[in-house]
Formats: structure tokens, sequence, C-alpha cells
């Protein structure tokens, strides 16, 4: 019997295991690339690749370190795609400068002055952000100022959207303590708001009270370089009066006058309600076919608030205390100050003045130990009818604060004086603003641009104020600490003035939205029962609520309004 070698030896070669040897370098007329043990299997397609360069020596992904991990990538050029053109050859025909990119971090040139949807560079060397421009010369969150310039993000300002969720919640207290017994009329979120419209007249003048000194005009040529000028505490007799307790509305009110009365500080917050953040209240009183719009003693709408719009508002413990220099209480109580003070420095005080015809309805010289300040309260109509059969009219109290000769005419120009302040442009809740010594002579278009986003509702309101008045031009200071890291002293770097209606375009402030506020607000009241009215806005949310409350509601409330910090979420 043959042996097993035998029988295998016997068999012919082709017949034995294993593939066929073969020349052929196709299977079934397609290529196919030699293989070994010694080949890394790569990934078709990997999309959890880092494609970008990061420090601490790892290396860097490139396209020809992906190519080393194909199968068969370094013995199978029959799969490389023949270039059917010499790149070198290419050459671009546009002469705007291209893109370029050197050594770890991305620098790129920009593509056009003003151009949509340019590249900012990162001031601090990382990735370039792209920007959405606007048109040319506009003004930009980055990128350019409000004149066209260009202007570099802040280092370490707040990158939008980063470690948001991180962040703790900040809840606001509302103005005012909503009692079980208040009833809920009606409920309006400021989308219905901003969509309201109502046309009026420029109004008319009904009559005039007080007197007005004539303003310093010497603080106009105010800056850093000619020197900084202190502000000083002045006192003088100034008043708040709400809407019921003013004796002149009240005489108006008994002639059947008009049907609305309200005063241009409550107005203001109720037609610029859309825009604000802080939590207030206004109280409505209807009597008869009559509406009042008052306010309560020590309310948060008298107070000037600072930086509520910003993104990274101000808020409690930004000095590591619940009662720092640089909380939302703090700030508005020292912004208040502010504005006091600075209408009566700017002004020239004597025997030259503009006497209205009568005198101060609220001072009182024998209980008065101060002079009154320079203030002129002038009482305007204006009409809010639908239609000639049912005739609507509103009659508020405005205020004026100095009057100016024009320098062509000679004319008197009535001025409303306002003041912006600055606390720390370091500090937390600045809103990435700049610093005004440096940059507002400089960059004056840039400040302003911060001071119209972070101050939005404050700017609208004092803009509302002096459209109510008609008053010529709005004066606004600049002043700052003259020490970041104390509130009590503070310095005036400059004064700016501006036609209140070109102020209110460059705002996109519409007064037909606002007055379409106030008549919706009024008709709600109107349809009710004599009564008394609370308008709240949400401390946490843009909604108004109308609340119909019980008689005395208000007596055995003492508790002051909290202005509270701004909630991340809006």
């Amino acid at each position: 019997m043959a042996s097993l070698a035998d029988l295998i030896a016997a068999l012919p070669a082709e017949d034995g295991w294993g593939p066929p040897t073969t020349t052929e370098t196709t299977l079934n007329g397609v290529p196919y690339a030699p293989f070994s043990k010694g080949d890394k299997l790569g990934r078709m397609a990997d999309w959890t690749a880092d494609s970008k360069s990061e420090r601490g020596g790892r290396q860097q992904y490139q396209r020809n370190y992906r190519d080393q991990q194909i199968y068969g990538a370094g013995s199978a050029p029959v799969f490389a795609a023949p270039i059917a053109e010499d790149e070198s050859s290419f050459s671009i025909v546009s002469r705007e400068p291209t893109k370029t990119r050197y050594g770890r971090g991305a620098v790129f040139t920009r593509g056009g002055r003003g151009q949509r949807g340019g590249v900012r560079t990162d001031t601090r060397g990382g990735r370039a952000q792209p920007t959405t421009a606007g048109r040319r010369g506009g003004a930009q969150s980055y990128g350019y100022d409000s004149r066209g310039g260009r202007q570099s993000a802040p280092r370490g300002g707040r990158r939008f959207g980063w470690k948001d969720y991180d962040k703790p919640q900040r809840n606001r207290d509302a103005s005012i303590n909503v009692k079980p017994d208040w009833k809920l009329i009606e409920e309006i979120d400021f989308n219905r708001l901003a969509k309201l419209n109502l046309d009026t007249d420029e109004g008319e003048d009904m009559d005039s009270y007080g007197f007005l000194n004539y303003y310093d005009r010497s603080y106009d040529k105010t800056t850093v370089k000619s020197g900084e000028k202190r502000l000083t505490a002045i006192d003088r007799a100034t008043y708040n009066v709400t809407t019921s307790s003013d004796p002149v509305i009240q005489e108006l009110a008994e002639k059947d006058e008009a049907t609305i009365f309200a005063t241009d500080s409550i107005l203001s917050m109720l037609m610029c309600a859309p825009r604000s953040i802080y939590p207030w209240d206004i109280v409505i009183v209807r009597q008869g076919n009559k509406i009042f719009m008052d306010k309560r003693e020590n309310a948060a709408l008298d107070m000037v608030t600072v930086n509520e719009n910003a993104a990274d508002a101000p808020h409690e413990g930004a000095d590591g205390t619940k009662d720092g220099i640089n909380s939302p209480a703090a700030l508005a109580e020292e912004a208040t100050y502010i504005n006091h003070n600075f209408a009566n420095q700017v002004v020239v005080e004597g025997d030259s003045k503009v006497e209205m015809p009568h005198a101060n309805p609220f001072y009182n010289a024998a209980e008065e130990s101060e002079p009154p300040a320079s203030k002129a309260y002038k009482y305007r109509r204006f009409d809010l009818s639908l239609s000639e059969e049912e005739p609507m009219y509103l009659i508020v109290r405005t205020e004026l604060d100095a009057v100016q000769k024009n320098a062509i005419s000679g004319d008197d120009q009535h001025l409303t004086i306002k003041a912006l302040n600055e606390f720390d442009s370091k500090a937390q809740g600045s809103g990435g603003a700049l610093d005004w010594r440096t940059k507002l002579v400089s960059q004056r278009g840039a400040v302003v641009a911060t001071e119209m986003k972070n101050n939005s509702v404050k700017l609208a309101r004092w803009t509302v104020q002096s459209i109510l008045s008609k008053a010529d031009v709005m004066k606004v200071g600049f002043v700052s600490r003259a020490n970041p890291k104390s509130n009590d002293k503070h310095v005036i770097l400059g004064v700016i003035g501006w036609k209140p209606r070109d102020f209110a375009n460059q705002m996109n402030l519409s007064l037909s939205n606002g007055w379409g506020i106030v008549r919706t607000i009024a008709d709600m009241c109107l349809k009710r029962e004599e009564g008394k009215f609370v308008l709240v806005k949400d401390p946490n949310k843009s909604i108004l609520r109308l609340y119909e409350v019980p008689a005395g509601s208000f007596d055995d409330d003492d508790e002051e309004p909290v202005i509270v910090e701004a909630n991340d979420e809006e």
C-alpha cells in the first residue's frame, strides 16, 4: 500500500491547496492592490479626528498623515487620480487680498471695509471668528465702530454662549408684592406690545410753570486733555410729584380737558416697556371716565438704572458682598445722585433766566430751606383719538432743565440735561464698555454705540421725555468715577448734545408704537368698573400683567422696591 506521502507527491501541482499561482493583476477586469499583514486598516471616513492644532506638542492633523492610514495607499498608485492641471499656474483675477494662515494661530486679512460676512481677528491670537457686518460704515458689535473705522474686540470680552450652562440662575424679585386678592385682568407679552401702533400729533402746550437758567457752554468744551471738571453736590429743591397729587393736573381734570393724565417719567416707562429688563409697576386709577397713571412712593421707575440691557448686566455680589458698590441697587442710587447734581452744576445761576408764566407749583418758600432748581414744568396735551366720534386726549406733565441761545439765530432753545455714568470698565457688568478717558475723544461713536446697547431703555426714556416736552436739544454728560474703586467722587469728562428726534431715529425708537401701548392699556382700564389697577412688569419674563386691586391695597404697603440683577436668559 502506498504511503500518504506518496499519494500527496502523485497529485498534480495545480490541484494543491491555496490560491493558484498567477501573474494577472486584475480580478474580473478590476485592478486590485497587493496586500500584506503589515498594512494597517484605516477608516473609510473619520469624523472624530481633531482638525485643529493643539498646544502641548500634540501632532498636528494633516492631509498627508491621513492618507498614510488608508488601506493599500502606499502600494496602489493605480487608484491615484491623474492631475488634470498644474495648480501652481493658477492665479486669482480679483484684486481683493486672499486669506492666509501663519503659524499656530489663524490670522486673516479682511476682504473689504464694511463688507458683509467679514472676519475679525481675535486679539488673543486664537482662531478668527466670522462677523456679520452690516452696511458700509454702520455700527458693529465687533469689527467696526459707528464711524466705519476698524475696532478690535476687547481683550477678555464675553463670548456669547460660552459656558452659559454653567452660570447660576439669577432670578429677580418683583417690584411689588402681588397679593392673593388681586384679580388678573390681562397678560401681554412684549412681542404683542411691539406690534401696536398709533399715530398722533406733536401735542399742544396747555400751561407752563417754573423758570430756566442758562446752560454753561464751557462744559461742551470739557475733555480729558483740556482738564476734567469735578462733579460737585449742589443742594437745590427738586420734585417728582405723582400724577394724582399734582394740583395743576387736578385742576385740568376738573375742567374735563382730557381723559388720560400722567407724568413724563411714568409715560416714558410705559412707552418704552418692550425695552425694559428690570421689574417696575404703575398704579392706574379710574375715576369716572378719566384715567390717572400714578407711581408709588420710592417707585422703581424713579431710579436711574445702569447697564440694564447689557448682555452680562451687574448682579448682586459683584464685589464679593451683597451691598457692593457695583451691585444694581448701589449703581442705581449712584446714577440718580449724579443726574441730580449734574443738571444743577451745568447751569449758570443768577438774574439772567427765563421765567415761565406761572411760578413753580410745588415750591413753598416758607417750608423749603433750599432754593428751587432750574426747572420748567410744561403741561402738554396729545390727541389719541381713533375717530372724531370718540375723542380721547392725554395730558402729560413734562420737564425742561435749562435754556441756551441758538448760535445762529440767537433764539432761546429749551434743553433737557441727563448724565451717563461709568463705574469701572474692567468690572463685571460693564458690558464691554470702552475706557472713556482714552476713547471718548478718539472713538466717541463707539462709546455712544456701546451705551445705546447697554442702556437702551434708559436712553429711550430720556429721548421720549425730551420729545414730549418739545425740547430742542438733549444734553448728555459723561461722568466717571475719580477712582473706580470708590463711588463718592466723580469727574465730568465731556458733554454731547443731540436733537431728540434725530437721536430717536438712531436708536430705532418708534413714538407711534409707544402711543399704541398707552392707548391699549387705557382701553383695558376703561372697559372695567371704576377702581384701581396695577400694571406690573414680570421680574424674570418679558410680560406685562394688569391686575385689578381692591381699595386700600397700598395703605399698609411700606415696602420699598429693590433694583435687582438682570437675568442672563433675556
